[in-house]
């Protein structure tokens, strides 16, 4: 009897434990999945510190396919409404239709579930909050200033009426906000982001991240919540993503989701392996044949055979991974000259905030936000997170406020560099400085450094496709998720690359265009 075929998929973050699932699912391919590091879920990992959890980055288990919201509630059932959010639910695995006060799980009595969590996203700019988006409201009219806000919208309808060609991201941002706008709130903080100017990097960032949002979106989704219209549907099908009022959330963060992925990879007859690196692809042809792969327990390393290959892993070290085939110079080139940026998290325990929601001075110690985007540009903290408002449960002593300060370096880089007590102390000295934090509130602190966190649009760039074309050409390869395809996917756009990439394999489609298309189509894209 014919062995049954093996799929070697290269990373445990969702792309990977997705693929693993699917091809399960919907084929006889067994799934073999080896993941670098000790955890599960990529950088959608919850890491535990002391029963405090991180969530890198923020990951809002939210989108506008269908497909991926049904394919969470399978996993976890979404949690019993009620009070103020009575919306209907449209997910809930079999169950569509929910009432907001019928079945669901009620997440006092069980962890295997999801919170429906209201979203509140702010800047922090000349000390003061302003909602993210930028709302056209009386505080922001207050906090910018008559002057300014005039200037902001001359600009806008100057950019309106004379829109300039798209080169960069620079003009991709002043054509939709206006320069006055573009100047205020996004050209420093993305620059920070990217620690490049706008004017260095494609358009296509723009095109990927926030194609949906405009200052007309914005205006119109204002004028609903004026007149008390707020989201009656979990779906929020007519709201750009960016703008959407709730979201679900795991219990314990999003690493809780893609463990709980893995078990069922395994109990169906999958692998899943941690600690096991892949570091090189060992090729026939057209044809990855083989994969080496190192225990980073042991450093033990091994060729695994198989008949498909699904890689996750940065496309520069899957390039240079490549055995047996002469890479062209050129390709070879291009991918050495993708760069990435990477990402510091320090956590801070507190007894509690110092700055309430109007942006003055605090004695309760709690704010209602999700994130708060640092605009101030004295400092290098780039966002914040409070955790206590993602789940409740991410905090050990409800008492307390466990806060995320994010950090985009550059690996090697002067606060890459720096050591955990300096990294601490730096961040406590920001925050201390802008009045969010008071210094003697610290209870305790934990650093978190990860490496490849943004596919950045500049560098070599502008000459991906023919690196794409090349790692297109062998048949059996297959590239998804965010690093995979060296694009900023959301999580749902990375688990939509790897049920594509099945269903080819299921189907034999040799094209690999319908999964780069994933986030291009208009289904995909950031509003209906």
């Amino acid at each position: 009897m014919k062995s049954k075929k093996v799929a070697l998929i290269i990373g445990a973050g969702p792309a990977g434990l997705t693929a693993a699932f699917e091809l399960l699912r919907q084929t006889d391919v067994k799934p073999v999945v080896f993941e670098a590091s000790a955890e599960l879920g990529g950088i959608s990992k919850t890491v535990n510190y002391k029963g405090n959890r991180i969530d890198i980055g923020g990951h809002r288990f939210f989108s506008k396919s269908d497909r991926v919201m049904d394919w969470w509630a399978r996993f976890m059932p979404i949690e019993r409404t009620a009070g103020a959010a009575k919306f209907t639910l449209r997910y809930q695995g079999s169950q569509r239709e929910m009432a907001p006060n019928g079945a669901g799980v009620d997440p006092a009595e069980s962890d295997q579930v999801m919170l429906v969590r209201s979203r509140l996203s702010r800047i922090f700019y000349l000390r003061k909050f302003f909602n993210y988006p930028v709302k056209l409201e009386w505080q922001t009219i207050r906090n910018l200033g008559l002057r300014r806000i005039v200037r902001i919208g001359l600009s806008y309808l100057k950019a309106r009426l004379a829109p300039v060609p798209e080169k960069s991201l620079e003009e991709f941002f002043i054509n939709r906000f206006g320069y006055e706008l573009y100047s205020t709130f996004f050209r420093d903080y993305t620059e920070k982001v990217w620690g490049v100017p706008c004017s260095q990097i494609a358009p296509d960032w723009g095109a990927q991240r926030i194609k949906g949002l405009s200052i007309t979106e914005t205006l119109k989704h204002a004028f609903r919540s004026f007149l008390g219209k707020r989201a009656t549907d979990l779906a929020q099908k007519d709201t750009a993503t960016s703008l959407i009022e709730y979201f679900l959330y795991p219990k314990y963060g999003p690493g809780q989701m893609w463990e709980t992925v893995a078990q069922h990879v395994i109990q169906m007859g999958g692998e899943v392996s941690t600690r096991k690196q892949v570091t090189a692809l060992q090729c026939e042809g057209d044809v990855v044949r083989a994969v080496t792969v190192e225990d980073l327990e042991t450093g033990e390393r091994t060729t695994v055979e198989g008949d498909y290959i699904i890689s996750t892993m940065p496309i520069n070290e899957l390039v240079s991974g490549l055995r047996g085939v002469v890479v062209p110079d050129e390709v070879r080139s291009i991918a050495e000259g993708l760069p990435f940026r990477d990402f510091i998290t320090v956590g801070l325990l507190l007894k509690g905030l110092a700055v309430n929601s109007s942006g003055s001075s605090s004695e309760n110690g709690l704010i209602p936000d999700n994130w708060i985007y640092i605009q101030e540009p004295e400092v290098k903290v780039g966002r914040l997170q409070i955790f206590n408002n993602w789940s409740p449960f991410m905090v050990k002593d409800p008492s307390t406020v466990w806060i995320g300060l994010e950090y985009f370096v550059n690996e090697g880089d002067e606060t890459w560099s720096l050591s955990d007590a300096e990294m601490t102390e730096l961040g406590i000295r920001e925050l201390s400085s802008i009045g969010i934090i008071r210094t003697e509130d610290v209870l305790d602190s934990t650093i978190l450094r990860v490496k490849k966190t943004y596919p950045a649009y500049f560098g070599t760039y502008a000459n991906f496709d023919l690196l794409r074309g090349y790692l297109d050409s062998f048949s059996n390869l297959f590239l998804i998720g965010r690093n995979g395809m060296h694009r900023y996917n959301n999580q749902d756009h990375s688990m939509l690359t790897a049920m594509t990439a099945v269903e080819n394999i299921r189907d034999g489609v040799l094209t690999k265009s319908n999964i780069w298309d994933i986030n291009l189509e208009q289904e995909y894209h950031e509003s209906k």
